[in-house]
């Protein structure tokens, strides 16, 4: 046997090359590693993310009037007040993104980089969310007769002719909350005596919940409470309104019972566009054909749009001192004394007109401006405006349908307008930069 140095190991037979020889190694997540990174809320943004550009919207408005309503001021006691311009552009993203509740929105400030980066920092909370949406209807007014003003500067918006249509907001009602009055004066004296009972019981037992705790009930109830008394009070003022224009002895006849909501008082019953029958609000547009801007936004407790459009009218010219010079609306507003009063505010009026049996032929009794009406609408020019205007007023629906818009999450009358201002100030944003552009090409070409 040949002598070696070394022992060597024994010959082995060669192994399989495609059989593993132990476990696989693999990276796997230590997500409690403490790292250091040179990174900043700026520079995970991309440059022309659109988070940017609103912020860049909201940079360009005046906000000293809310400003001045700020308590929190240099030299006295009390934390800073958030900056109303985050706010501002938070809910306008929100809007865009098509984000209604102020408690999803908070979670977004905690967990979205857009939001984050518009938050820089500063910590938010639903309430104070929520309650900024609705709590400046004249500061978001101002802001959109402002931008009006603006693009009118520009010549994006002539005025020259507007369409008008409406659409049906479900309300945050739901159609088992509309009660009788009886009903209603009997939930308000269970009511009274659950504050009552509420307020004994933290009396006798201070410690037994969190002042948090406390503060919610009393707040809870006693916010029924004024629920229930609005909605009493809407039924004594339909009431009222009956027996002024002498509807009610009709009424009475026809068996018709008034109900209100206690959820949202305000609120009423109408007929969708799907045929069903929910609480909502009838919202209306006023939209500037030339550039499918908006300039002018409503709320109404009416099921219909009949009369609608003069109302409509005079807050547009109010706003921006111009009375449009053409108005285009569908059937639902046709009615004699509304054209009348159309045509002497100064606009003519382009409405579609009911009845299939010669609707456009002259009848007896007609006003002179509504002979007009038909004889404008028998003409092939009234006939394409129609088809033009269902472009342009159907074009608002679309987009509040795209923004989630369908059904607000607000109560009241007054705060579902802010709700829709904050719409109306998005939607002429996106349109305006469209038009922009389109110029810009156009001067390019």
């Amino acid at each position: 046997m040949e002598e070696t140095l070394f022992h060597l190991p024994e010959k082995q037979t060669p192994a399989d090359p495609t059989a593993k020889a132990g476990k696989p190694r693999l990276s796997r997540a230590n997500r409690g590693q403490i790292e250091w990174r040179p990174v900043n809320l700026d520079s995970l943004l991309p440059e022309d993310h659109e988070a940017r550009l609103v912020w860049e919207w909201v940079q360009g408005m005046d906000t000293s009037p809310l400003e001045a309503e700020v308590l929190s001021v240099e030299g006295a006691a009390g934390r800073p007040a958030i900056d109303l311009g985050i706010l501002i552009a938070l809910w306008l993203y929100a809007t865009l993104q098509g984000v209604g509740s102020a408690r999803q929105l908070e979670r977004l400030c905690q967990e979205h980089l857009a939001y984050l980066w518009l938050c820089g920092g500063v910590s938010v909370n639903y309430h104070t969310l929520a309650d900024f949406r609705v709590g400046h209807q004249d500061f978001l007014d101002q802001l959109f007769i402002q931008s009006i003003a603006a693009l009118r500067a520009e010549g994006l918006v002539s005025l020259h002719q507007v369409a008008q249509d409406g659409k049906k907001i479900r309300a945050s009602a739901g159609s088992s909350s509309f009660h009788r009055k009886e009903t209603l004066g009997r939930h308000l004296k269970e009511a009274r005596q659950q504050v009552e009972v509420l307020r004994k019981q933290l009396d006798e037992n201070p410690n037994q919940l969190s002042k948090q705790q406390q503060k919610a009930r009393q707040r809870a109830a006693r916010e029924r409470m004024e629920r229930i008394e609005k909605a009493k009070q809407q039924i004594e003022a339909m009431e009222k309104r009956a027996e002024e224009t002498g509807h009610a002895k009709e009424d009475k006849k026809a068996g018709k019972v008034r109900r209100a909501s206690e959820t949202d008082p305000q609120a009423r019953v109408m007929k969708m566009a799907n045929g069903g029958f929910n609480p909502a609000y009838n919202a209306q547009f006023c939209t500037d054909t030339d550039s499918n801007l908006i300039v002018g936004v409503q709320i109404s407790q009416q099921g219909n749009d009949t009369g609608l459009a003069s109302p409509m009218l005079a807050q547009v010219a109010a706003d921006h001192g111009q009375m449009p010079d053409e108005i285009l609306a569908d059937t639902s507003y046709f009615r004699k004394e509304e054209v009348s009063t159309v045509s002497q505010m100064g606009a003519t009026p382009y409405f579609a007109i009911p009845g299939k049996q010669a609707p456009y032929v002259p009848k007896k009794g007609d006003p002179p401006e509504v002979v007009a009406l038909r004889l404008r609408m028998a003409s092939e020019e009234g006939q394409q405006k129609m088809v033009f205007r269902g472009a342009v007023a159907e074009l608002v629906h679309a987009v509040m349908d795209q923004l989630n818009l369908a059904r607000v999450r607000v109560r009241g009358k007054e705060k579902v307008r802010t709700v829709l201002l904050w719409f109306v100030l998005v939607h002429n944003w996106i349109r305006a930069r469209r038009l922009r552009q389109k110029l810009l090409l156009a001067a390019a070409s």
